[in-house]
Parts: structure tokens; C-alpha cells; sequence
């Protein structure tokens, strides 16, 4: 499986030539979505979702399929059973990726600001994406998209979320707002320069691709 990254929170999957795009919000190339077999999106921030983007992709592509939380779907309506609502602890097939839903909620950003609903998504029991949560699953995880920056986190909370999902690799994600400075000053805590997260991290450019492990090469406990 290839990981690729497309702009903020938008990365991404490849596999047996099939593209499956999770978070091609509104800070994104929406020709990303152009040879997209299927779309994952874990909420309704502008960032993460593009109504007008998903439904010009469903229009050209009438095989597209999506998969997203109820307040999403809300606003698809329209294109029928090609959107399907899930939700915590469901598990799908999106274009021939297994994937499984963790999460239920966005983090805090402050009291007086409602939360909206967040799934995160955990594809081929490999790559988690977590949207703006900082949700453990309930399983190993060998590569995780971490939420690098955002006004409802620090860099330490994020330290430690890394050790508590223990991760084998770790990609940063949601770096969209970040300058070269932000950039590098969250990379050398969240690195080697930084206390220790137990996985070694990176940040892919944008248009870059990784080869990832399958499931099945992460080190048993």
C-alpha cells in the first residue's frame, strides 16, 4: 500500500490500482479526487469536507462511493445509497480497503464551542487517520496520521498520544496553517530532538508518496 500526501488533512491510499481519499476538504487540490475510487471523511470542518468538491467528483465518477459520519451525510443528500453513514465500532469495505471506525467525537477546541461529531478511520487494520480526535483504538496500529497542529492541541498532548496508540511509524497530517518555522519546531519535538513518542515520525511534502508495511509486518508484542 502506497501513502500519499495531498494538502492538510488529505491524504491518500493506494493499492491493486485502486485510490481511496480520506479528508479532501476545502485547503486541498480537489483533482485529487479525480481518480478517486472511494472517499473516507471524518467530519464537517471546511478543512476536512468539500461539499461542492464531493459532489462535482460524484457527478463525473457515477461509481464513487463515500463513507462518513451522520452530519455529513446530512449534507450529501441527494446522491443516495453512493453515501453511507457510519459510525463507532462499524467496520466496511471502501474500493477493496477494509476499514474500521474509531472515535466519536472532535476534541475541544474550547467549552463555549459546540463539539461536532469525528470518526476516525483504521484502514487494512494498518493506517489510522483520526481526524481531529485524538482517539486510542482498540487495536494495534502500524502507521499513524498524526494531527500535527490545530487550535485544539499542543504539541505535548500530542507526545503522549503517540506513546498511548504506540504506533510503528508516524506521518504528520492537518500541518496545512503551519510556516516553515511551525513546521520545524513541531518536527524536533515530535522527532529525535524532542523527550520521545517510541515511533520514529515524518512529514511528507505534498505530491510525495511512502511505501507502507501490510498489517502483518508489525512486531508482536
Amino acid at each position: 500500500m502506497r501513502l500519499i500526501k495531498y494538502g492538510h488533512a488529505c491524504v491518500g491510499l493506494e493499492k491493486d490500482d485502486r485510490r481511496l481519499v480520506v479528508d479532501p476538504g476545502g485547503l486541498t487540490d480537489p483533482r485529487v479526487l479525480d481518480r478517486a475510487d472511494a472517499v473516507l471523511v471524518t467530519h464537517e470542518h471546511f478543512d476536512h469536507f468539500s461539499e461542492e468538491n464531493l459532489r462535482r467528483a460524484a457527478e463525473a465518477n457515477p461509481a464513487l462511493r463515500i463513507w462518513t459520519n451522520a452530519s455529513v451525510a446530512g449534507r450529501l443528500e441527494g446522491l443516495g445509497h453512493r453515501v453511507t453513514t457510519v459510525g463507532h465500532g462499524e467496520a466496511f469495505e471502501a474500493a477493496g480497503f477494509a476499514v474500521e471506525v474509531h472515535g466519536t467525537w472532535h476534541e475541544t477546541i474550547h467549552p463555549d464551542i459546540p463539539r461536532v461529531g469525528n470518526v476516525g478511520f483504521l484502514v487494512d487494520g494498518s493506517v489510522f487517520h483520526p481526524g481531529d480526535a485524538l482517539t486510542v483504538p482498540d487495536t494495534r496500529v502500524n502507521t499513524l496520521l498524526l494531527p500535527v497542529h490545530g487550535p485544539w492541541s499542543t504539541t505535548g498532548r500530542l507526545i503522549d498520544y503517540v506513546r498511548e496508540v504506540a504506533p510503528r511509524h508516524v506521518y504528520a497530517v492537518h500541518d496545512g496553517a503551519l510556516n516553515d518555522t511551525g513546521v520545524a519546531m513541531v518536527g524536533g519535538l515530535l522527532g529525535a530532538g524532542g523527550p520521545g513518542t517510541g515511533a520514529p515520525y515524518d512529514r511528507l511534502a505534498v505530491g510525495n508518496a511512502v511505501a507502507l508495511p501490510s498489517a502483518s509486518a508489525q512486531p508482536s508484542a
